[in-house]
C-alpha cells in the first residue's frame, strides 16, 4: 500500500475589486447572466462566462425543467456554446456567480461535479489550462489556475 496526498493549489481574493481588470469584465458578465437564469423550481440562480482566446466573452446560465433535474448547469450550457460556436478557440478563463433566493450566498460556490467533469474534458482538450473563478452572490472569490485542481483525479478518453 502506498498512501498518496494530493494538493491543491488556490487563490481567495476577498472582493471582486481585488481581481485584474480583465477578470472583473468576465465576473460581471457571470453576474450579468445569472440574472437570466430560470431557476422557478431550486430558486438557485447561476451565471458563467468564458473569455475565449479571441477576446470573445461566451455566457451561459442554469435553465431548469418541470421533469427535474434534467436542466442543465450555467457552466455546461456556456462550455458547450462556446464549443459549437469557436471549435477550435482556446478557452482561456471561466468565472462563476450563484445566488439563491432563501439566502444571501457570501461563500463561493464552486461547479458541481457534473460541471467539473465536462470542463476538464475542455481543458485536457485545448492542451491548456483553463483559469476558474468562482463565487457567490457576494464576498470572497476562489481561483485556481487549472480546471483540474478541482479535479485531480480525472476520468478521461485515455480509459476508453
Amino acid at each position: 500500500m502506498k498512501k498518496v496526498e494530493i494538493k491543491t493549489n488556490i487563490v481567495v481574493f476577498d472582493a471582486v475589486s481585488e481581481l485584474e481588470s480583465s477578470v472583473i469584465q468576465l465576473m460581471e458578465a457571470a453576474i450579468e447572466a445569472k440574472k437570466n437564469a430560470y431557476a422557478p423550481y431550486s430558486k438557485f440562480k447561476v451565471g458563467a462566462a468564458l473569455l475565449l482566446e479571441n477576446g470573445t466573452i461566451i455566457t451561459g446560465n442554469n435553465q431548469e425543467n418541470a421533469a427535474y433535474p434534467s436542466g442543465m448547469c450555467a457552466e455546461r450550457v456556456a462550455i458547450w456554446k462556446a464549443s459549437s460556436e469557436y471549435p477550435t478557440t482556446k478557452i482561456l478563463k471561466l468565472a462563476i456567480s450563484a445566488s439563491s433566493s432563501s439566502q444571501i450566498l457570501s461563500e463561493p460556490v464552486a461547479p458541481c461535479g457534473g460541471c467539473r467533469q465536462t470542463l476538464s474534458e475542455y481543458e485536457l482538450k485545448q492542451k491548456d489550462k483553463i483559469e476558474v473563478y468562482f463565487m457567490g452572490e457576494i464576498g470572497k472569490i476562489i481561483m485556481t489556475d487549472s480546471l483540474l485542481n478541482l479535479l485531480p483525479i480525472a476520468f478521461d478518453k485515455s480509459f476508453l
